[in-house]
């Protein structure tokens, strides 16, 4: 999955593909490079924004200003693309569907739009949930969480995002979950959940990994980078290592900025796994 960020402060990207022709550029280059879906977004959700709240600095208006005319752009120069919108806006998710896109990513597995999973499950839609804990603003203070009490969290949030959607009538196979790397988890709780990620295998669904340039990576280069944590754009191959680690520990879907590497990388993982 290849990530298609339409914002001006994501973390990584932000402000690079603002404009639709430098957006529908760069998708056709994801996909020119090996990428099976792309994931656009036109919030960041980044630590310390206000995603998610009762006024939240992206309005559904503003967010398909930036949207729509890309998904438009894509559709019309790669009809065959699968294209997934990452929203947690019913509104927003709706006429996403409508210009072309057929996957809804909502970073808070149903929990901050309550209309949004009867519009999945009207749409028929392909679903992802990720796990979350709080809102961004909030993430920065949560407290630490052993391995055991972690893995718990997460596989309990899912399960209730699970439970929200086949209440809505969302298809189960229309269902991938997601971890949730880095949102509302400290840096160290990332690596203890990606050991055991494989754990999650157990509710059923394919699993997706987002774990490409996140911070905490940066965190664990910080004696390489002078006691400081490496910037995003020396994060690239530590995305790698958790991709590979992400694939061999049962993720089917791996998200990510760069794509011709994360593809070489994946063949790999897929070897690994073919030999055992």
């Amino acid at each position: 999955m290849g990530v298609v960020n339409i914002t001006p402060d994501s973390f990584s990207d932000g402000g690079f593909f603002l404009t639709p022709e430098t957006a529908v550029a760069h998708a056709l280059r994801l996909l020119e490079d090996g990428a099976d879906i792309l994931d656009l977004g036109a919030e960041s959700t980044r630590p310390g924004s206000n995603a998610g709240g009762d006024a939240p600095h992206v309005s559904a208006e503003a967010e398909q200003a930036r949207l729509l005319p890309v998904i438009e752009g894509i559709v019309k120069a790669a009809p065959q693309a699968l294209l997934s919108v990452d929203t947690y806006k019913a509104a927003t998710a709706r006429a996403a569907l409508a210009a072309g896109a057929e996957i809804v990513n909502d970073i808070s597995g149903f929990g901050w739009d309550s209309e949004l999973p009867v519009t999945c499950a009207e749409t028929r839609c392909g679903v992802i949930l990720m796990h979350t804990r709080g809102r961004p603003e909030q993430w920065r203070m949560q407290e630490k969480l052993d391995a055991d009490t972690l893995i718990a969290t997460v596989r309990s949030g899912l399960r209730q995002s699970l439970a929200t959607a086949h209440g809505a009538g969302v298809a189960e196979d229309a269902i991938v979950v997601d971890p949730g790397y880095g949102f509302g988890k400290r840096f160290s709780e990332n690596f203890s959940l990606l050991a055991r990620q494989h754990e999650l295998l157990e509710l059923g669904r394919p699993l997706l990994a987002g774990l490409s340039r996140k911070s905490f990576l940066g965190h664990a280069l910080k004696a390489l980078h002078g006691g400081e944590p490496a910037p995003v754009e020396a994060r690239e191959t530590a995305s790698i290592a958790a991709l590979v680690a992400a694939i061999l520990n049962g993720a089917s879907i791996v998200r990510v900025h760069d794509v011709r590497p994360a593809v070489e990388a994946a063949h790999i993982a897929d070897a690994i796994l073919d030999a055992r």
